[in-house]
């Protein structure tokens, strides 16, 4: 994924940003260049670049769909990544695919790579969750938030508990995705927009990190490898098709894009009745090369990543070093809430470690 899909308010393609008055009037937070992220994880924007919340779509995101060939109205499909710590927003175009609208980064998210199982572990969901209008949150605690709607229907039959597994703003989290306050009003406005334009819900994809054969190696001992090879089905498909891809759940795990004998499960703890659809041709191609160029970094030795407390975007971390936790939370949201577990938040949480 380009780094320049950043924000709204990002610029990427340019080796230095520059902000008028009118730009600062609805950009946020990330004005900065994507090779000052990918390179030294430093940044040129200041809290003063951070901008007024709000749930309308900002004129300059409408241009942008507009550009792209998308209605306002158009379905909606978001993805999270928490390694990265990137929310990204998608909506069909006129081709009737799925493309990139925008990617939001995420000041603060809770535990560690893995999936929630219980209430209280302060873990953050990674999984396939679906967003109707009654998970909407208008007045929330934390400005603006929506509910993943964890547990899901094969979390329950597993028996992971949980509940008000949120995306929201405020820079603080125990399980939750959180942004600054002007980012969730622009992903509420937009997914908001499309569920009153007829979508029945959204579709929300949870990542543990982008699912490429590096980060997989990089991640080798993890006990959670065969959750996230499963997901990594679901993550392919819409790589290569930019569909929403149909989940089911049976044999406790998520199946993709299946048509069943019978039509589909209902027990996900069940054996998955006899599948009648072939495999596509293009997605098991990518799984394949996928497959082949991890089995090679395998072979090489690496070094494990030295893991920490949840994860906050770079940017952030630059602001958090620069400024202080309590300017900060100022900053990214009118209540003012603290930033969760700041000495946590400061340390790179995905380093080599020794």
């Amino acid at each position: 994924m380009a780094l320049g899909h950043f924000s709204t308010s990002v610029i990427a393609r340019t080796p230095t940003y520059k902000i008028s008055g009118k730009l600062r009037r609805w950009a946020r937070w990330l004005i900065l260049p994507a090779t000052a992220l990918v390179l030294s994880g430093c940044v040129s924007a200041s809290l003063d670049d951070l901008g007024v919340s709000s749930r309308e779509i900002p004129s300059k995101l409408l241009a942008d769909m507009k550009s792209k060939r998308m209605s306002s109205d158009s379905p909606v499909l978001v993805r999270i990544f928490k390694m990265e710590s990137e929310l990204e927003v998608w909506k069909v175009d006129a081709s009737g695919n799925y493309a990139l609208l925008n990617t939001y980064p995420m000041c603060r998210w809770s535990g560690k790579l893995g999936p929630k199982k219980k209430t209280g572990d302060r873990q953050a969901p990674e999984g396939f969750y679906r967003v109707s209008l009654g998970g909407l949150n208008p007045k929330s605690q934390f400005f603006l938030s929506f509910n993943l709607g964890y547990p899901n229907r094969l979390e329950s039959a597993l028996g992971y508990t949980g509940e008000a597994l949120m995306v929201h703003g405020a820079c603080s989290s125990s399980g939750c995705f959180a942004l600054t306050d002007q980012g969730v009003g622009e992903i509420y406005a937009v997914v908001e927009k499309a569920l009153r334009a007829g979508q029945p819900a959204f579709q929300v994809q949870s990542y543990p990190f982008r699912m490429t054969p590096e980060n997989l190696a990089a991640h080798r001992d993890d006990p959670n490898m065969a959750f996230w090879k499963t997901l990594k089905v679901g993550y392919d498909s819409f790589e290569v098709r930019r569909r929403e891809p149909k989940v089911s759940a049976c044999n406790g795990n998520y199946t993709f894009n299946a048509q069943f004998d019978g039509g589909e499960p209902t027990n996900p703890l069940a054996a998955c009745p006899k599948r009648v659809d072939q495999p596509d041709a293009a997605v098991a191609a990518k799984s394949a090369a996928d497959d082949k160029k991890l089995g090679e970094l395998l072979e090489k030795s690496f070094q494990p990543l030295a893991y920490q407390d949840g994860g906050m975007h770079p940017s952030f971390r630059a602001l958090l070093k620069e400024n202080g936790d309590t300017k900060l939370a100022e900053k990214v949201s009118d209540i003012k809430y603290p930033i969760s577990r700041p000495a946590a938040a400061l340390a790179d949480p995905f380093v080599g470690g020794k």
